[in-house]
């Protein structure tokens, strides 16, 4: 879902792709709909605006200096600093008490290797929880701000907190299906 933006136009999904693609679909369709258009983030299921004033490419490279992640590589590096940028390595702040430091500093390769190791560790140990915690979170981002008049939204909401797939899909089974559709695929899509 990195990446991925969807565009509604009032309940129905009007656009599904990548910044640009929904930027230019939403740039097209702004005057004949005469609804509210509300475009979100799918990774994080906040609504997100973009700037569509000027003509295709002008939009297009608006969205690339703002979103590092966008299909167009022309945005410009930001400045380095200390670290080594070559590596994407990039220097930060880390406040640990001095039993942690020595510990650290004990480790083979030090500190640094010590912490990577970590924190790589730590990730693939609770990888799975992460995204589900993430792909949750992103569809009741979206839930509230397109569902939240809808009738068992509570219910649904903790349904959905609950991870009860099945009540939750029972419960939402009668919303407008783009709305309905697009929650399941946020909550569930990374899923079996």
């Amino acid at each position: 879902m990195q990446g991925t933006y969807t565009a509604f136009a009032g309940q129905r999904r009007l656009a599904s792709g990548t910044a640009g693609d929904v930027a230019l679909a939403v740039k097209r369709a702004t005057e004949p709909l005469g609804q509210p258009i509300i475009i979100f983030d799918d990774g994080t299921g906040r609504s997100i605006d973009f700037d569509l004033r000027g003509d295709d490419r002008e939009v297009l490279a608006r969205l690339a200096t703002l979103m590092p992640q966008a299909e167009t590589t022309d945005a410009p590096a930001e400045p380095r600093g200390r670290g080594r940028p070559k590596l994407g390595v990039v220097a930060r702040e880390v406040t640990l008490l001095p039993r942690h430091w020595e510990w650290l500093n004990a480790q083979a390769g030090g500190a640094s290797v010590a912490l990577r190791k970590l924190v790589d560790e730590a990730r693939r140990a609770s990888g799975d929880k992460d995204r589900e915690r993430q792909a949750r979170d992103a569809a009741y981002h979206f839930m509230s701000t397109m569902a939240g008049n809808l009738p068992q939204f509570e219910e649904a909401s903790r349904a959905l907190f609950a991870g009860d797939r099945r009540r939750f899909t029972a419960l939402i089974a009668d919303w407008p299906a783009d709305i309905r559709d697009h929650i399941v695929k946020l909550a569930y899509s990374d899923r079996a």
